[in-house]
């Protein structure tokens, strides 16, 4: 790649101009990286429900048009700024929306994986270095002409697009062996499913598990707390259709609120005398935390918060409940540091500890963006995977 190194690469992205509106497919120009970044190539994307929140306007805070959405992908590194020493030319790699920059304090410590610089921010639209982009327009989104205009960053990644730029700090090298369609996975939903159960909740063997939300997140965590050896993983969704994926992801009860004339909390205390180890709200909906926080035993249930919440209602617990011994945490990408982690983690998911291959309910070529969009807003898609370059390995 040696021919584009330095220069402005002109390709196909994917450009959200405003809320709601269809992405347009069009022409845009990518900058060469500055110090300490790197330009990727993106060969596979999929779609998460925080590009959805995100494209649909869900809160106006975070809105910035126009913007290259996309945080789940896999690529091989095309070119790399000054001070880049982890990767290199021709290194296959996934973006990750939380940084590490191996530097600060919280990255220095184990138990925290909020990089100080890096950390997810979905207000953030801007390169670090320079308070910047690296896209830029080359015609409007009707394909008629137009002065060049800014094209904003999205949660450090923005992957809708056949080249990007990021900071180095969201770039994880992989194994140029691994199935490069499943490790795109690995930038998102997986890691934050898995993680939640592996590292924020600490799943044990023979524990108990409810999971809120059967997407590709609380699957992830059903698939987590399998591989942990839970005994009993509860799945609550009013989604029947979403129950035999569970089956496969280790789910071994399910419950439809639809189904019931009682609080879920309760029917989850009387399959389990007297509630679960540990919960997981997977639904960013702040009734169902409540319900997940009242499903775990008294004395030491754990509810962890995996799910996103655009509400600004508060927490909807008194502050005696926490006086019964349980307790409740978030988790933010299950807890992993990036770089230090996810290539171990990446390891363990090629000898089979954790299953990718169902999380992969479509694919399309990357001129149906839009229809993998509807897809998941209909909830016939837990990851629609977009191919959007061809490259053959060595």
């Amino acid at each position: 790649m040696a021919e584009t190194q330095g220069k402005v690469i002109t390709c196909r992205a994917a450009v959200a101009w405003g809320p709601k509106e269809p992405l347009v497919i069009q022409e845009i120009c990518v900058d060469p990286p500055q110090e300490m970044e790197v330009r990727v190539k993106i060969l596979y994307t999929s779609i998460c429900h925080t590009d959805l929140g995100t494209w649909t306007g869900v809160n106006e805070a975070e809105r910035a048009f126009p913007r290259i959405l996309g945080h789940e992908a896999v690529g091989v590194v095309e070119s790399v700024g000054e001070g880049v020493k982890d990767v290199k030319e021709g290194d296959y790699v996934i973006p990750t929306f939380n940084g590490e920059c191996g530097e600060c304090r919280v990255c220095k410590k184990e138990v925290s994986n909020l990089c100080e610089r890096y950390k997810v921010d979905p207000m953030k639209r801007l390169m670090v270095n320079d308070g910047g982009t690296r896209f830029s327009t080359t015609t409007n989104k009707d394909g008629g002409s137009s002065q060049s205009q800014r094209i904003y960053h999205f949660l450090n990644t923005s992957t809708f697009t056949e080249y990007t730029v990021l900071d180095s700090a969201c770039v994880v090298k992989i194994d140029p062996n691994a199935p490069l369609k499943q490790m795109s996975l690995l930038s998102c939903g997986v890691s934050t499913g898995v993680g939640a159960a592996w590292n924020t909740a600490k799943v044990k063997e023979g524990t108990t598990t409810a999971v809120f939300g059967l997407g590709s997140v609380g699957l992830a965590v059903a698939e987590g707390a399998r591989a942990r050896g839970a005994s009993r993983i509860i799945g609550v969704d009013a989604n029947a259709s979403k129950f035999e994926k569970g089956k496969v992801m280790g789910v071994t009860d399910f419950i439809n609120p639809k189904d019931l004339t009682k609080p879920v909390h309760e029917r989850i205390r009387e399959l389990t005398r007297g509630g679960v180890d540990y919960s997981f709200e997977c639904t960013g909906n702040v009734d169902v935390l409540r319900e997940a926080f009242l499903s775990t035993h008294a004395g030491w249930g754990s509810t962890v918060l995996v799910g996103i919440y655009a509400t600004p209602r508060t927490l909807p617990l008194h502050p005696m409940e926490l006086f019964d011994g349980r307790k409740i945490t978030g988790s933010v990408f299950g807890g992993f540091k990036p770089k230090s982690q996810l290539p171990s983690f990446a390891q363990q998911c090629m000898k089979g500890v954790v299953k990718l291959e169902p999380f992969i309910t479509n694919e399309l070529p990357f001129e149906k963006i839009n229809d993998a969009f509807q897809l998941l807003r209909d909830g016939k898609s837990l990851r629609c995977l977009l191919q959007i370059a061809k490259f053959l390995k060595k």
